[in-house]
């Protein structure tokens, strides 16, 4: 059976638990609900869970309180949040949310597709996508064995294209893409905007489904087949004259500001380029023509070796997958900066200049 993840949710009112549990139950994961602030952070200090459901409007402990302890704790920084709150909530609450350390920010009532999406990427990344975090990162890479196992329960074979998608930007998406593409999978393609461009274009959908039911896939790991680095790589590729990118926002490369992991800034000669950058207001990705250019600017460059990091090797591979479609070949650095920081001997940087 495929490794299930723990997903925590928090609400002080039961009726609002009982929704989330109908809802995220066909998603086959191991759901807890706690009714407080103070009894989230104690479930968290006992088990590892891949995604926090966690309401703003708490007594006592409110939701951003909650949040600051969670990632104040040296156990629990870097597990995603997603806020919850009530439609017509100050609008303010998103910004406070996402300063507090959110990942993303739901309105209720919820609608059942979207919340079980955005679970699921978490729950995904987590179990399918990585192995579990230490100290290769927050998001290592999976052994091939569990990839291959993980691809084929899904259906997937060696000589059948392989579309992935998420809700709209190809963040998650991309790190698929960039698994299929590493192990072997010739044939593996991002749907562009994903399932926001998919429905807005009138094409038609179906209920969900948790889970493939159909023929085991035949799907065979070979690693290697994309470039993949580690630190001392990362470290190798920048002194030897090559390019390496920071996926992560700038304020993140900065050192202004890090809600994710325990220490800011970048490494060392790491060059700003935020994945944000590359696709448009509706989460396409720009021209392969704009993309070029604006890789260009920051340094690539025919003969001049490029690579790319963010915090944890997620959006990093968003990062890539644009420089491959404006035809520039890179690295990844999958590891990235919660890899990074893992030994305090290696340098950090702050401030806007590399």
């Amino acid at each position: 059976m495929p490794r299930q993840a723990r997903v925590l949710l928090v609400d002080d009112r039961i009726e609002n638990l009982v929704a989330l549990e109908a809802i995220l139950s066909s998603l086959n994961q191991i759901l807890v609900s706690v009714r407080s602030g103070e009894q989230a952070v104690q479930a968290l200090l006992a088990e590892e869970y891949a995604v926090v459901l966690l309401d703003i409007m708490m007594p006592g402990m409110d939701g951003f309180e909650t949040a600051a302890r969670i990632k104040d704790r040296g156990r629990t920084p870097n597990v995603p949040i997603i806020f919850l709150t009530a439609v017509g909530a100050e609008p303010e609450f998103a910004f406070r949310g996402y300063a507090a350390g959110a990942v993303d920010y739901i309105s209720k009532p919820f609608d059942p597709w979207v919340l079980r999406a955005k679970v699921s990427v978490f729950v995904d990344l987590d179990r399918d996508l990585a192995a579990p975090p230490g100290e290769g990162g927050r998001h290592p890479m999976p052994a091939a064995a569990d990839f291959e196992l993980a691809m084929r329960r899904a259906g997937v074979r060696n000589d059948r294209p392989v579309v992935v998608y998420d809700d709209a930007d190809s963040t998650a998406a991309a790190r698929a893409w960039w698994l299929l593409r590493y192990f072997g999978h010739q044939s593996a393609r991002v749907l562009d905007g994903g399932f926001r461009a998919w429905t807005a274009a009138g094409y038609p959908v179906a209920p969900p489904v948790p889970h493939y039911h159909g023929a085991l896939g035949g799907f065979t790991a070979r690693p290697g087949q994309l470039g993949l680095l580690d630190a001392n790589g990362a470290a190798a590729a920048r002194a030897h004259g090559g390019l390496l990118l920071d996926a992560r926002a700038g304020e993140r490369y900065r050192g202004e500001a890090e809600h994710v992991d325990p220490v800011a800034g970048h490494i060392p000669g790491a060059v700003s380029a935020p994945t944000a950058e590359n696709v448009n207001p509706d989460g396409t990705f720009k021209p392969a023509a704009d993309l070029a250019a604006r890789f260009q600017a920051l340094g690539a460059s025919g003969d001049r070796a490029v690579a790319a990091y963010c915090g944890s090797g997620v959006t990093a591979a968003h990062e890539v997958l644009a420089l491959t479609l404006a035809g520039i070949p890179a690295d990844l650095y999958v590891g990235s900066w919660s890899n990074w920081i893992t030994d305090p001997d290696r340098p950090v940087a702050t401030g806007p200049t590399p």
